[in-house]
C-alpha cells in the first residue's frame, strides 16, 4: 500500500478519535448539567440586564429587593449558584412560598452589554450582592456612600446563611423548607381601604392568566372571535394599569392580521389556529419584564383560594366605575360574553350568564351598570357563602361575605336596617354605595401606583392617572364596526413601530405619554 493511502488512513482515524471525544465532552457536560441543577433544575431568579434593570425594579411590588452581581465563567458563581436558586425559590415565581417580599435577582457582569451597570454599583469581587428597596437600586453605588439605602450582604455564602441574613433584615423566621404557604402575615382588616391600593398588581395578574387560559385551552374560534375583540376594546379604554393598555392595544393591532374573518374556513385551519396561538404568545399583554406569580390583594391564607377569580372580580369592577353612560351597555354585553365564552369555569360561567340573562333592559347609565355588577357580585357570594360553610372548602380568613360591611362603608347601610345575613335582607343606600365602588374601584385602587410615580428620560414624574381619558380612546359602542376600530388601531400601530426603530434596547416609558 503506497505512503498516501497510509496517511490518508491515519488522517481518517484521528479525525474519528476526535469526534468520540468531543461528543464524550457534550455527554459529560450534559450529565453535569443535571447533577449541578438537582431533580429541579428550574430558574427562580429574575436575569437582568442593563436593557431592563430599572423597568424590572420599579414595577415589582415586592418590598425588599436582593441583586447578585457575578460572572458566568467565574467558577465560584457557579457553585454559589445552587444556593442563590434555593433562598430564590421562597419568594420569586408563581409557586413561591412566601411572595411579594423579596425580589432576587442576578446580572451577569461578564456580558459586555452589562459593563456600565456593573461599574455603576463598584463591582469588586463575584459574586456581589446587594439588598434594598427596589427604587433605591436606580442610583448605583458606591463604597463611599454613607447615606445609601443599598447595603452589601456580607453574610451570604451558603442559601442558609443568605436567608438567616435576610431574616434580620426584616423580622422573619422563613426556613429553606418552608412549605407552599399557609400566609401568616394577610391583613385581615376589611376595615382598612387601602387594602386594594396593591390590587392594581393583582388586576394585571388577573389580566395575563386570562390571556393566558385562551390561549392554552384555544378558545379563539370564529364565534368568539368578535367578543374578544370587544372584551379587549374595553381593556385598552379603561384597564386601570397602564402597561395592560399598551399590551391589550399592541394584541387588537395585529389581531385582523393573525386571526382573519375567514381563518376557519380553509381545510388547515388547524394549522392557522397553531400559528395564530404560537405568533399570540409573544404578545405580553401586561409587559414582559415584570415578575409575575405574585398575589397582592387577592392573596389567599390557603394555597388553592382566591387568586385568578378574585383578581377577575376586581378587574370587572375596575372596568364598570371607568366607563362613562354612552358605553354602559357596550361594557355590560362585552363582560357577559367574556365570561361566558371564556372562562373555563362551566359551573361559575353558567350562573354569570343566567344574571346576565336575567336583565330585563338595556343599561343607559354607567352606574346602573357598576351596581348591577356589584349586586351579581354579592349574588355569588350569597351563594357560595352556603356551599363553603357546608364543604369546609372557603378560607377560614377571608370567608365569603355581603360587601361592603358596614366597616368599609357606613353610609352604604341604612342605619335603622336588619343586620347584614344576607343582600336581599339589606338596606342599601345605592347612591352611597355608587361613590365607594367609585372610590374603591377607582382612585384607591391605583393609588399605589400615584405613590410610587414614574420617571422618564427627563427625570419628570409621570403619575399613571386612573382616569379611562390617559388611555387610547377606543369607542366600543355596538354601531362601531369591527373594520373602524382596525383602522383606529392600525395608525396606532404605525405610531408605535416609527417610534421603535430609532430605539436598540428597551422601549423606554416616555414612549408611552400618548397611549
Amino acid at each position: 500500500m503506497s505512503l498516501v493511502h497510509w496517511i490518508l488512513i491515519l488522517n481518517l482515524w484521528i479525525l474519528k478519535a476526535n469526534s468520540l471525544q468531543a461528543g464524550s465532552r457534550v455527554v459529560l457536560r450534559e450529565i453535569g448539567h443535571n447533577i449541578v441543577g438537582g431533580s429541579d433544575p428550574k430558574d427562580y431568579a429574575v436575569e437582568l440586564n442593563a436593557t431592563n434593570f430599572d423597568a424590572v425594579l420599579k414595577d415589582t411590588p415586592a418590598t425588599y429587593a436582593i441583586v447578585e452581581f457575578f460572572a458566568h465563567w467565574c467558577p465560584a458563581c457557579r457553585n454559589y449558584k445552587h444556593h442563590y436558586e434555593n433562598v430564590a425559590k421562597l419568594f420569586n415565581g408563581p409557586n413561591a412560598v412566601h411572595p411579594g417580599i423579596v425580589l432576587m435577582t442576578r446580572v451577569d457582569c461578564a456580558l459586555k452589554i452589562n459593563s456600565k451597570l456593573c461599574d455603576k454599583f463598584s463591582v469588586s469581587h463575584y459574586p456581589m450582592l446587594f439588598w434594598g428597596p427596589p427604587t433605591k437600586f436606580f442610583a448605583g453605588w458606591s463604597s463611599n456612600q454613607a447615606k445609601s439605602k443599598l447595603r452589601v450582604i456580607d453574610d451570604g455564602r451558603t442559601a442558609e446563611r443568605l436567608l438567616n441574613w435576610i431574616n434580620k433584615q426584616i423580622g422573619s423566621s422563613y426556613g429553606l423548607e418552608d412549605e407552599k404557604f399557609e400566609n401568616e402575615h394577610l391583613s385581615s382588616n376589611i376595615s382598612d381601604p387601602g387594602q386594594i391600593a396593591r390590587a392594581v398588581y393583582d388586576v394585571e395578574e388577573a389580566t395575563a392568566t386570562a390571556f393566558d387560559i385562551i390561549l392554552e385551552h384555544k378558545m379563539i374560534k370564529s364565534e368568539t372571535r368578535a367578543p374578544l375583540i370587544k372584551f379587549l376594546q374595553l381593556l385598552v379604554a379603561h384597564h386601570p394599569s397602564r402597561r395592560c393598555r399598551k399590551g391589550s392595544a399592541e394584541v387588537l393591532v395585529n389581531f385582523d392580521d393573525l386571526c382573519p374573518l375567514d381563518m376557519w374556513s380553509s381545510d388547515k385551519h388547524d394549522v392557522d389556529t397553531s400559528n395564530m396561538i404560537g405568533v399570540l404568545r409573544n404578545f405580553h399583554i401586561c409587559g414582559k419584564d415584570v415578575p409575575r406569580g405574585y398575589w397582592m390583594f387577592c392573596r389567599g391564607s390557603k394555597n388553592d383560594t382566591r387568586g385568578f377569580s378574585c383578581g377577575l372580580w376586581v378587574l370587572m369592577h375596575s372596568l364598570s366605575v371607568r366607563i362613562e353612560d354612552g358605553e354602559s351597555q357596550t361594557a355590560f354585553t362585552s363582560i357577559c360574553d367574556f365570561i361566558h365564552n371564556f372562562f373555563i369555569c362551566q359551573e361559575c360561567r353558567q350562573h354569570f350568564y343566567e344574571m346576565c340573562s336575567s336583565v330585563k333592559g338595556p343599561f343607559t347609565k354607567a352606574r346602573d351598570f357598576a351596581l348591577w355588577l356589584w349586586s351579581a357580585h354579592n349574588e355569588v357570594n350569597e351563594r357560595l357563602m352556603k356551599e363553603e360553610a357546608s364543604l369546609k372548602t372557603g378560607d377560614p380568613k377571608f370567608p365569603k361575605i355581603i360587601w361592603p360591611p358596614k366597616q368599609l362603608c357606613p353610609s352604604c347601610h341604612h342605619s335603622r336596617g336588619p343586620k347584614d345575613k344576607g343582600g336581599g335582607q339589606i338596606d342599601w343606600k345605592r347612591d352611597e354605595v355608587f361613590k365607594f365602588l367609585i372610590s374603591y374601584y377607582g382612585n384607591t385602587l391605583v393609588s399605589l401606583y400615584k405613590e410610587k410615580g414614574l420617571l422618564v428620560g427627563d427625570g419628570t414624574t409621570v403619575i399613571l392617572e386612573d382616569s379611562s381619558t390617559n388611555a387610547v380612546v377606543v369607542p366600543v359602542g355596538a354601531a362601531l364596526a369591527i373594520a373602524l376600530a382596525s383602522c383606529a388601531f392600525g395608525a396606532l400601530a404605525c405610531y408605535w413601530r416609527s417610534q421603535q426603530k430609532n430605539r436598540k434596547y428597551y422601549h423606554q416609558l416616555h414612549s408611552l405619554k400618548n397611549i
